[in-house]
């Protein structure tokens, strides 16, 4: 089999029929603007120098010294003092509790539905109970949480409850 050379050999297919860029002139008219403007700046600052007022050349290399201004310290008004002095009498008025409170979140006619709603209960990390209620209509099952001693605690384990989309719960004084 024969050698060939494929470094030094250029490829058929290509055009090297491109031309060279041409050459751009000298931007003399960019060179002039920039002449004007540095020799603009340089007459403005000999301007600036030799119409210069001594006086305040002179006042500017030498500053007088400052006076130092002593500032007053305020004396606190009087009444200030009484307030600091003065104890305040509260009268405490205990709020009397209404009682046990439970929550019902849900009644059905089926013990499998009020089974699914304690389940879902549970996974929200509260504990509830059914209990079965019989009335004219036949039997009910009823899902409850509590009792709680103070609405506020009802109302936190409802909020719970929402937060995990269990809603339309209702909190009773508990019986």
């Amino acid at each position: 089999m024969a050698q060939h050379d494929y470094i030094n050999k250029k490829p058929a297919g290509r055009n090297s029929k491109k031309q060279a860029p041409a050459k751009k002139p000298f931007p003399i008219l960019l060179v002039l603007v920039a002449l004007i403007l540095v020799g603009g700046f340089a007459y403005g600052l000999w301007f600036i120098k030799s119409n210069a007022d001594p006086k305040l050349v002179e006042k500017q290399a030498n500053p007088t010294p400052t006076k130092k201004v002593e500032v007053a310290i305020p004396r606190t008004p009087e009444f200030i003092k009484e307030i600091r002095e003065h104890e305040i009498q509260v009268e405490v008025k205990e709020i009397e509790q209404k009682g046990p409170y439970v929550m019902q979140c849900g009644s059905f006619k089926t013990h499998a539905q009020a089974e699914s709603l304690k389940a879902k209960i549970a996974f929200a990390g509260l504990i509830s109970e059914i209990k079965e209620a019989k009335g004219s209509n036949g039997i009910w099952y009823k899902v409850r949480l509590g009792p709680y001693k103070t609405k506020r605690q009802a109302e936190s384990d409802k909020n719970k409850l929402k937060r995990v989309k269990i809603v339309g719960c209702g909190i009773w004084g508990w019986t």
